[in-house]
């Protein structure tokens, strides 16, 4: 495992070794960062997700790309759910009551990520649904040189929407928006007072058309990165960018990458850049997802625009060091030990801790992981000891 760099401004402690499983459903969050809001009125629900369920296979430690007709081995590998299970991982370990609908295969692979999913994170599923005879898609992962390649296979599940017609009432939903194609669960959703943030793929029609994503008009926030935000914003700067997109959104949030974010919230000014915490990557998959859980966690606790901002991006940043995209993401203990260990160096620039002053009152006290966090291993189905 890697020992992070301490970045220019905030840097990040070096990660021990997870802690052995345990049996049986693993324990919540110890951290409610909603736990001051809560009423006996609220919807059942913080998050709702509705998507496609991957395995993915992860390896690391490559020195380069694949090259055609060779053979190259990798120094890591991991496995873990992927797809929408990064990012409902990501929110419920974060301490949001969270509800996914997904489509699972009947083999073991559906089986191993409903498994971890349901008990190990505590994810309602009881929207979702096993397919008889579907297999479960995959995804191969390759990261190198900070980046990474990803093949994958899959079929179409069988055409029932996985879906309901009416999904749970809940705080918020996170959708993923598709150029040209409506998804009616949006509109529902924001009818009954759901906030939707959203995210959105590469166009691989090349339009980039803003009209073409007829349901952000229902979203509350919406977080593309640069490349993408300036291209359905036809702007020269990801600034540019971010404020043309509050003309369709109420809040935008464009990444940048290596350079951190910038938004703008769009009914009342506020905007907020906030550099990226330097960390040395095992694995980047996934911290996208991440990124967008925990500015959906922020934005539902109330927090200052530039403060959701900064707590994002630290949580995709702890997220790059461990392998996978689910089950990279980090609990509260993991924060709360960033935190004490970023407080403890001498060396620290002390502008850049009151960026993150704002977690004192959150992180737990206790030093260690109060919780084990489930990682992603080499390989599923290990027989266990009695």
């Amino acid at each position: 495992m890697t020992t992070p760099s301490v970045p220019t401004g905030v840097g990040a402690p070096p990660q021990g070794p997870p802690p052995p499983p345990t049996k049986g459903p693993y324990r919540r969050a110890q951290v409610d960062p909603l736990g001051g809001l809560r009423t006996p009125a609220d919807p059942p629900w913080d998050v709702y997700l509705t998507g496609t369920v991957f395995l993915d296979i992860i390896f690391t430690g490559l020195d380069s790309a694949p090259v055609r007709g060779t053979e190259s081995w990798a120094r890591g590998m991991g496995s873990s759910p992927g797809g929408v299970a990064n990012m409902a991982t990501a929110l419920a370990r974060l301490g949001l009551k969270t509800s996914l609908a997904a489509a699972f295969g009947d083999d073991h692979y559906g089986d191993y990520c409903w498994d971890a999913l349901e008990q190990g994170e505590g994810i309602d599923l009881s929207p979702s649904r096993t397919v008889p005879g579907w297999h479960s898609p995959v995804t191969v992962s390759m990261a190198y040189e900070g980046e990474r390649t990803m093949v994958s296979h899959g079929h179409e599940p069988p055409p029932e929407e996985p879906a309901p017609d009416c999904p749970p009432h809940a705080r918020a939903a996170v959708a993923s928006l598709v150029p040209g194609t409506r998804a009616p669960w949006i509109a529902q959703a924001a009818s009954k007072g759901t906030r939707v943030f959203a995210d959105v793929g590469w166009d691989d029609t090349g339009a980039w058309d803003l009209a073409g994503l007829t349901d952000l008009e229902h979203c509350e926030a919406f977080l593309p990165n640069a490349e993408e935000a300036m291209r359905y914003t036809r702007t020269r700067s990801p600034q540019q960018a971010a404020h043309a997109l509050t003309e369709h959104v109420p809040v935008a949030v464009v990444t940048l990458g290596a350079e951190g974010a910038y938004a703008v919230d769009g009914r009342t000014g506020e905007t907020a850049v906030v550099p990226a915490i330097a960390v040395e990557a095992l694995d980047p998959t996934g911290a996208g997802d991440v990124f967008v859980a925990g500015f959906v966690t922020g934005s539902l606790a109330g927090w200052p625009l530039a403060d959701r901002l900064a707590f994002a991006g630290l949580t995709a940043a702890l997220s790059v060091q461990e392998f996978g995209g689910s089950l990279s993401a980090p609990g509260w203990a993991e924060i709360g030990a960033w935190w004490r260990q970023v407080r403890s160096l001498e060396s620290q620039d002390r502008e850049a801790l009151r960026r993150y002053a704002f977690l004192a009152d959150l992180v737990p006290r206790e030093a260690g992981r109060p919780w084990p966090l489930r990682r992603a291993v080499p390989t599923i189905g290990f027989r266990r000891s009695a």
